[in-house]
């Protein structure tokens, strides 16, 4: 190995690739799940939305203006808060033709909804008392962006001008949020707002949630609990961060191809390397080195070529690992499985490469390795 370094070097690319891979492919879904359970941790997991499904007609139902004090009576039920759709659109100003939107709903908003979805405030501040009574209006993330606006400027809504109170932070469990621009309840009415809610969001005690689950939509509309469909945000989060990483079995199989493609090139490394050493065999052979001895010699060099190669594509594995988490702002992990075992399957592959040249170079005797 150190008098064919190049030889060795590109030997051991095979393996170190497929164990980078493969180190990659068992750490990043660590780090995604292990970012999502901290999201979930100051999110919290016992938020419920519920919002109206469609009648037995097939047309859309709606829920009733009493809704919320009615899931406030729940009694594990710690907060609730709720929006309503708003038929209006919202402009950077009034020159803007009216069909332009740029995607951004216009929603009535309770002014305890941010407490109750754990939000947080980029700019300004939320709706209160006061200004949910007046035109001011918040925008969310996705929103504010759209419109080119911030705290402090005003937009063109409903045909009044409002100014924009605050800009929100992003709303992992609530992603219509981010969409929207909120104006007081009371303003929305004199919008032609009716006052039925079509978003409810509730927050529960953690081991109750499911119970509360079960008997919201019984609660929101008694007459009809068909026609309310009640979701759990949390599961709907963790469903699109395994969306995120269902791609890993596709690159673990890849993984596995690159090795298997670096274990090749170790046997034809060794193959070559018994070719060439014939009279190095034949002079062992003839001064007393057994067989086995032969065979371990070749096998010890197979498995420290390929430890080589695993130890390099662990450590390219959590670099890359470490990069990606990085620009996702996820907590990099390392499961001590991936590291431990990407140099234990190098050493596995590298036995399994070398069994064969080393067992070819056990069989030639002295005179044949000599002649």
């Amino acid at each position: 190995m150190r008098t064919r370094p190049l030889r060795a070097v590109l030997s051991a690319l095979g393996i170190g690739i497929g164990i980078a891979a493969m180190v990659a492919v068992v750490s990043i879904p660590a780090s995604s799940r292990q970012a999502l359970r901290d999201q979930l941790a100051t999110l919290g997991t016992n938020l419920l939305t519920a919002a109206p499904g469609q009648t037995m007609m097939g047309d859309a139902a709606s829920l009733p203006a009493t809704a919320v004090p009615m899931v406030a009576r729940i009694g594990p039920v710690t907060s609730v808060s709720a929006t309503g759709i708003v038929e209006a659109t919202v402009r950077r100003t009034d020159r803007v033709p009216e069909a332009e939107t740029s995607g951004v709903a216009v929603l009535a908003a309770r002014n305890d909804l941010l407490r109750v979805l754990r939000g947080s405030l980029h700019d300004g501040r939320f709706l209160d008392a006061v200004t949910e009574r007046f035109p001011s209006v918040v925008l969310g993330s996705v929103a504010a962006t759209r419109l080119g606006v911030g705290a402090g400027d005003q937009v063109w809504l409903g045909g009044h001008w409002f100014t924009v109170a605050g800009v929100l932070d992003a709303m992992p469990l609530a992603p219509e949020i981010e969409r929207a621009a909120l104006i007081g309840w009371p303003t929305a009415r004199d919008l032609g707002f009716d006052g039925h809610p079509t978003t409810i969001y509730v927050r529960a005690d953690d081991a109750s949630v499911e119970d509360v689950r079960g008997v919201l939509g019984a609660t929101i509309n008694p007459s009809a609990p068909g026609e309310v469909r009640v979701s759990r945000p949390s599961e709907a989060l963790a469903a699109k961060r395994f969306t995120e990483t269902s791609f890993s079995a596709l690159f673990l199989g890849l993984g596995g191809v690159a090795l298997l493609v670096g274990g090749v090139g170790v046997a034809n490394t060794m193959v070559i390397s018994v070719l060439e050493r014939r009279r190095e065999i034949g002079l062992r052979r003839a001064l007393g080195a057994s067989r086995r001895q032969v065979r371990g010699q070749f096998l010890a060099e197979s498995v420290l070529l390929s430890l080589l190669g695993g130890v390099v594509g662990v450590l390219v594995g959590v670099g890359v690992t470490a990069g990606y988490a990085l620009t996702r702002d996820w907590p990099a992990v390392f499961p001590p499985i991936a590291l431990l075992g990407g140099v234990a399957v190098a050493a596995v592959v590298g036995a399994l490469a070398g069994a064969y040249p080393a067992m070819r170079a056990a069989r030639l005797s002295p005179t044949e390795a000599l002649a």
